[in-house]
């Protein structure tokens, strides 16, 4: 089968079509014939060599299709199944082979496109918003990105609990959109955000903020916290933040800073049917819309990265084998 395959850590050129072995599954393993691949910034660490892996590799951790053959042992999904998954190699492919303890139903109704963007994006607002830092309803917390696919789903689980939502954008369309997610107010970036958010909130700053963005963000969003607030740095779209003296947490007003990752918040099974049962029933329901920004053929994956990157796209994005 043909797949897009990273042979050296780099940009994204190094996305290359190649032909490659047809995957087999093992005894605990589904194979699944793909019919869309969502496209993540975590993506992109492993094809520059920032998260370790080992070379050649078919990238890809996110995507959706149905069942064409199961492993001698799997017991909970079986051939013509609808599946999704968050954490499963390869997935850059027509094809590919899933652990069936990372796999989930999809309702039959959801389009693929959406189901292959929303459940890495979606567990992790719902990780972030359940777990993290639940904020209560009247509370006011900042959302950076808040266009992207993170951005726009935190928004909406947030507003439907009556909390308070800033967030960041970089351009008007983006702020219509993140408006139209329920956001309280939204910002540019700047030297003055910081400052903006405290006039927002009568200088108390924010319960909570929910960073993805990384390095060009971090000092504002330590800068908006309030007293003992909580800064979830969730991604380095920016890059990685450097190295930060922990008095600085201190001098911030007692504030917490961790760094999660959804490995961590979907540690079992009933975990992750929680998270991923939650969002695909609201995404069902019309409660939750998953916005799907572009598509790209499989073969064009290098042009869904360029654009990625350089923050071009609101919402997910998706390739199609």
């Amino acid at each position: 089968m043909r797949a897009i395959q990273v042979d050296r850590h780099g940009g994204p050129e190094v996305l290359t079509l190649v032909e490659v072995p047809d995957p087999e599954p093992g005894p605990n393993q589904l194979l699944v014939d793909i019919d869309a691949v969502g496209v993540n910034f975590i993506d992109t660490y492993f094809r520059t060599g920032t998260y370790p892996r080992p070379v050649p590799y078919i990238p890809g951790s996110e995507g959706t299709g149905v069942v064409a053959e199961i492993g001698s042992e799997v017991t909970g999904f079986a051939v013509g199944d609808r599946v999704a998954w968050a954490a499963g190699p390869n997935s850059y492919a027509p094809r590919a082979v899933v652990d069936e303890a990372v796999a989930v139903a999809v309702p039959g109704d959801i389009d693929p496109a959406v189901a292959a963007s929303a459940l890495l994006q979606g567990m992790t607002a719902h990780y972030l918003i359940e777990s993290v830092y639940r904020p209560e309803p009247g509370e006011t917390i900042l959302v950076h990105a808040g266009a992207g696919g993170v951005g726009l789903l935190l928004t909406q689980l947030a507003a439907a609990r009556d909390i308070r939502v800033i967030t960041t954008v970089s351009t008007d369309e983006k702020e219509t959109l993140s408006r139209g997610a329920g956001a309280w107010e939204v910002l540019r970036y700047g030297d003055h955000l910081a400052e903006r958010v405290r006039e927002l909130t009568g200088g108390e700053g924010v319960a909570a903020v929910y960073d993805g963005v990384g390095a060009a963000t971090f000092d504002a969003s330590l800068a908006a916290l309030r007293v003992r607030g909580m800064l979830a740095l969730f991604g380095a779209a920016s890059g990685p933040v450097p190295p930060v003296d922990l008095q600085r947490l201190n001098a911030a007003g007692s504030v917490f800073v961790t760094r999660p990752n959804i490995a961590h918040y979907t540690r079992d099974r009933a975990e992750l049917d929680w998270r991923a049962g939650d969002i695909f029933e609201a995404v069902a329901d019309g409660s939750l819309t998953v916005r799907v920004g572009a598509t790209y053929p499989l073969a064009e994956a290098e042009q869904a990265h360029r654009d990625l990157e350089s923050r071009k796209t609101t919402g997910s994005i998706v390739l199609l084998p």
